[in-house]
């Protein structure tokens, strides 16, 4: 059975540029489950790209309720219904994500209502099962759980990194989080640990290309892990794997896999992987784990 992570889209916040990557998005292929993990813009497109078929979508997880994790989870779920989807998904997410989902149904009452009269779909109200959860224990079901670790990204307090273990096999993400040495107990023994990442080199540059200033630096400084950190973290939680994922900056031409590799290398000496859209990463066969 196999185990595989695809970054679907690889920079963090919310902004798309010309030739950019997509905001942060997720595959984990785990114990004979498809599981979504956040749903930045671009996510629909490029599960499809990855060879998901939709329709038989089934699981989504949601870290916080920042635009750039949730924007595309209700387009997700309504484009799935409209390719067949005509089995429930579980919506995993923390408080609000079941507002969200009642909000985005109120947006889209016309056309859900006409297309189960005039095209004879299932009712997608009747599809769609949100579970809200906090830190601790989340799901176990067919020998895969699922847990939750309430992380540091002010000023959004319902923030969680998630840890996926299947008979064996571990993948960790940690969602948007300052540096926050809990995690490392939380990702002990992890194949993977997909951390978040910040260039210093890279954050004026971006600041004044939004036009924010101060406060939006403030926010990333306050908010969000250096590469060199997110190192500090996979070295203390001994994990296989460290793979940097919302990669702020992601879309500045001075910086490439280089200069994100010798900054985590300062704290990092393990195997290391550099998010980019539609990227793969395999693990082990889990029937020889």
């Amino acid at each position: 059975m196999r185990t595989r992570l695809v970054l679907i889209g690889s920079k963090g916040g919310p902004a798309i540029r010309p030739g950019g990557p997509s905001p942060t998005s997720s595959l984990l292929e785990i114990g004979g489950r498809t599981i979504v993990v956040d749903c930045g813009l671009g996510v629909t497109r490029g599960l499809t790209d990855a060879g998901v078929n939709l329709k038989v979508l089934d699981v989504v997880f949601i870290t916080h309720l920042h635009s750039d994790h949730v924007l595309e989870l209700g387009p997700l779920i309504h484009t799935a219904w409209t390719a067949g989807l005509a089995t429930t998904v579980r919506i995993f997410g923390p408080p609000g994500t079941r507002d969200y989902w009642h909000g985005f149904l109120q947006a889209m009452k016309f056309d859900i209502d006409i297309r189960i009269v005039d095209e004879g779909r299932p009712d997608l109200r009747d599809l769609v099962d949100i579970i809200e959860f906090g830190e601790g224990a989340v799901w176990t079901e067919g020998g895969l759980t699922v847990s939750a670790l309430r992380v540091d990204h002010p000023p959004v307090t319902d923030c969680f990194a998630l840890r996926f273990d299947h008979a064996g096999a571990s993948v960790v993400f940690s969602a948007d989080t300052a540096y926050f040495p809990p995690l490392a107990d939380f990702a002990a023994g992890a194949d993977i640990l997909v951390h978040e990442a910040m260039l210093a080199e890279g954050v004026d540059r971006l600041v004044a290309r939004t036009g924010n200033g101060a406060r939006l630096k403030e926010h990333l400084l306050a908010s969000h892990s250096f590469a060199e950190e997110a190192g500090q973290i996979a070295a203390a939680a001994g994990v296989g794997r460290l793979v940097l994922h919302h990669l702020i900056p992601a879309d500045d031409p001075s910086i490439g896999e280089a200069d994100w590799t010798a900054a985590t290398r300062k704290s990092w000496a393990g195997a290391l992987t550099i998010a980019s859209d539609g990227l793969v990463v395999e693990l082990a066969d889990e029937s020889s784990a």
